[in-house]
């Protein structure tokens, strides 16, 4: 089997305005006061704290992932997921359901994490196919996927 590589940004980045950073500072600022208003000085605290690493997440550009499908499996940086390790996968290319995505083929995988087990990866069209055809040949159990409704959630609030 050959090696197929390829690479995407770690997320989509997302255009925020002067207004939404001062929704994000007014919104934590008001918590705070009311949480140390009620003698909640510990959930102000956690307040504040979470609204500079909220900004400053919102200001970090996205990096380039590079992904791998090769002999011993898929890899993600230097994170090897071995095929039997792999619970089981799907490869999004159906134009209907791509509307779901953004009109992006993804790769969805099962695996065997406790905390987010699904991993949705961006990929490109013309190597769908050939990601399907060798996960099918290592034996990975094909099983419908799509993103979790979280994650539209998040999208849809600007993250």
């Amino acid at each position: 089997m050959e090696k197929l590589e390829w690479s995407a940004l770690e997320y989509e980045e997302k255009e925020r305005s002067n207004d939404w950073f001062w929704a994000l500072g007014v919104i934590v600022v008001a918590g705070s006061i009311a949480s140390i208003i009620f003698g909640n000085y510990f959930f102000a605290i956690l307040l504040i704290i979470s609204g500079i690493l909220l900004g400053f997440f919102a200001i970090k550009k996205p990096e380039i992932v590079p992904y791998e499908l090769n002999n011993k499996g898929f890899k993600i940086k230097s994170r090897l997921y071995p095929y039997e390790k792999l619970k089981a996968f799907w490869v999004e290319k159906d134009p209907s359901a791509m509307l779901e995505t953004n009109n992006k083929p993804m790769l969805f995988l099962k695996t065997e994490r406790f905390f987010m087990p699904i991993l949705g990866i961006p990929i490109e069209l013309d190597i769908a196919n050939s990601i399907h055809t060798i996960m099918l040949e290592k034996e990975v159990l094909e099983e419908k996927m799509t993103e979790h409704p979280y994650e539209k959630i998040m999208e849809r609030l600007g993250f």
